[in-house]
């Protein structure tokens, strides 16, 4: 596959630095000669130095014979107009480009982006992206990580263990015995800054950052065998008043109206536009490090601050300051990479990466075969994707014991028209079942070959 990423910054080079692993032909433009070199240092890839949507700089980057094109650099007017150019003259099959900008999206222009005028395959929108992921996040407290699955049928999700985990230092293969109606599969632990794919014989620690995939219906079930028992929060703080802010905020109003919401934001002006286009929420001028402000906004009886504005120190001191104040949770934005494994140790209970949100998304338009969905966790530990298994897949037929299954991969549920499986070593895939996998990184490519459609099949 032949990939032309428009923008070396955070999700360029993030998506790049998948894509080189798996063999593909990625050419990577941005007008920044230091983001080049650094990235051509560090990953097998061809860089270009120049305009990403000029079409000599494309004509350069051999867009004639690429598979895709990925537009992510900083302005929209750029990444709208390198797919335009992509389309118009080098006739490139698939298009993605990355929007910021809440104008673009209105559904009142909602043609803009049709083929007959700016055709665009795939439009990511990271403000809206990561709003629904604070928002998955807030109707499951105690989870870390939430990505529907299968039409909502399954859900994967990320929890913390403490010593209050009830299995706690059990063996895996145990599970199914000791608690007969958990309807889980454990696809994954992060320990101590490693990733671990894990065996029956295995055993959960303390400290531990746990993904399952889990039956929807029993959700509430899993995460009590975890001790997460916890109410959805019904009074929320969010800090800051930006795109993210306003569509989490909207979208709490239309969907959760027992949920009171206090915005506190610092720009006067951001603040009065806010509290003219929102409904039922209350919005607050001031700064969200000033004790009276937080207050003002009942930190000491919120359930859940949500801290979103673009600056990750503030996020994180004013997480910290309303927990103090009495707030139980807090779910905090971080754009720096260097941040993510100090927070935790602080008290944040939930780190929302923009970068990891973005690039997961995307990946989702990337994957080959009968892929329906992707979603990657912990930034290069693996994904978990959601496929349909042909007749031809030599997933299909036999039990999943004797299946042959690459290292590193784990069958988390079977979707069999609206029955959900959750998988044991004797459970048979059938043809069209949709079957939901992770996949360490470098099993990936080989899943793809599993679910891909062969010459026979037609």
């Amino acid at each position: 596959m032949q990939v032309i990423i428009c923008g070396a910054g955070q999700v360029g080079y993030n998506i790049a630095r998948y894509l080189s692993g798996e063999d593909a032909d990625i050419t990577i433009i941005d007008q920044s000669p230091e983001l080049i070199a650094k990235i051509t240092d560090s990953l097998d890839v061809k860089g270009m130095v120049g305009f990403a949507s000029h079409p000599d700089v494309l004509e350069r980057a051999d867009a004639a014979n690429a598979d895709m094109v990925i537009a992510v650099t900083y302005a929209d007017e750029v990444n709208m107009v390198a797919c335009q150019v992509c389309h118009s003259i080098f006739e490139v099959p698939t298009k993605i480009a990355r929007v910021r900008s809440q104008s673009y999206l209105d559904v009142m222009w909602s043609d803009l982006f049709s083929r007959d005028n700016m055709p665009i395959d795939v439009i990511i929108s990271p403000e809206v992206e990561v709003a629904r992921a604070i928002e998955r996040r807030l109707q499951i407290p105690g989870a870390f990580d939430v990505h529907p699955l299968a039409n909502g049928k399954v859900s994967m999700i990320g929890v913390h263990c403490t010593p209050e985990t009830p299995i706690l230092n059990t063996p895996l293969r145990q599970l199914t015995a000791l608690f007969p109606e958990l309807h889980i599969v454990i696809v994954g632990i992060w320990r101590d800054g490693q990733g671990i794919v894990p065996k029956p014989e295995d055993e959960l620690k303390d400290g531990d950052d746990v993904y399952f995939v889990a039956d929807t219906a029993h959700l509430a079930r899993a995460m009590a065998s975890f001790g997460h028992e916890e109410k959805e929060a019904r009074r929320v703080i969010i800090i800051g008043g930006g795109n993210i802010g306003f569509n989490l905020a909207t979208t709490i109003e239309k969907s959760h109206p027992h949920v009171a919401i206090k915005i506190i934001e610092v720009n006067k002006q951001r603040a009065e536009i806010v509290a003219q286009s929102l409904e039922r929420s209350v919005v607050i001028h001031g700064d969200a490090l000033d004790a009276e402000i937080l207050e003002e906004a009942g930190a000491a009886t919120a359930e859940t601050v949500v801290a979103i504005s673009n600056d990750d120190e503030v996020n994180i001191l004013a997480s910290l300051l309303a927990k103090r104040y009495g707030c139980q949770r807090a779910v905090t934005l971080i754009n720096g990479a260097s941040y993510g494994a100090l927070v935790g140790t602080l008290g944040i209970d939930t780190v929302v990466s923009p970068r990891a949100i973005t690039v997961s998304t995307i990946l989702q338009h990337v994957r080959r075969g009968r892929i329906r969905s992707v979603h990657s966790i912990s930034e290069g530990f693996g994904e978990v994707i959601e496929a349909e298994a042909l007749e031809t897949s030599s997933l299909v037929g036999v039990p999943i014991r004797d299946s042959d299954l690459p290292e590193g991969v784990l069958v988390g549920a079977i979707v069999r028209d609206e029955e959900v499986i959750i998988p044991r070593g004797d459970t048979v895939v059938q043809a069209n079942d949709l079957v939901i996998i992770f996949a360490a990184t470098a099993a990936v490519k080989k899943i793809e070959k599993i679910f891909a459609v062969k010459l026979e099949f037609f």
